[in-house]
């Protein structure tokens, strides 16, 4: 395997973005209109996200990490897409976004689509 997705095999950590995709679920069932939730994609695609992740209680080997991180990215980009679309938007909905993907090994992308979330560029938790 090549070096840097051997590197990004370190950061992965799919048990946690499971727990992090939770926290998202949680912020955006909270916000004040939950028949517009349910007016977007948005329900199916947090599903199919969490029955990606939901299997791993423990972090797989490498072989079967990298391909699971990259099919939850996927759906993490397609859910950021929505988020937008749907107007929603908060510093900690963003910073649970940047969270999800720095645990799919992908920390530069999430810091740049957590701020299309709401996350504020100055927050003291960016890196």
């Amino acid at each position: 395997m090549e070096q840097p997705q051997r590197r990004r095999y370190h950061y992965i950590n799919l048990p946690h973005a499971n727990t992090v995709l939770n926290r998202i679920v949680r912020w955006l069932g909270a916000q004040e209109d939950p028949a517009r939730l349910g007016a977007t994609p948005l329900p199916d695609l947090l599903a199919e996200l969490d029955r990606s992740l939901r299997p791993f209680v423990e972090d797989p080997p490498e072989e079967t990490a990298l391909p699971a991180a990259d099919s939850a990215a996927a759906l993490a980009r397609l859910l950021v897409e929505e988020i937008e679309k749907a107007a929603y938007c908060g510093d900690r909905l963003g910073q649970c976004v940047r969270n999800l993907f720095e645990c799919l090994g992908l920390p530069e992308e999430g810091a740049e689509l957590s701020l299309r979330c709401g996350e504020r560029p100055d927050s003291p938790l960016r890196p």
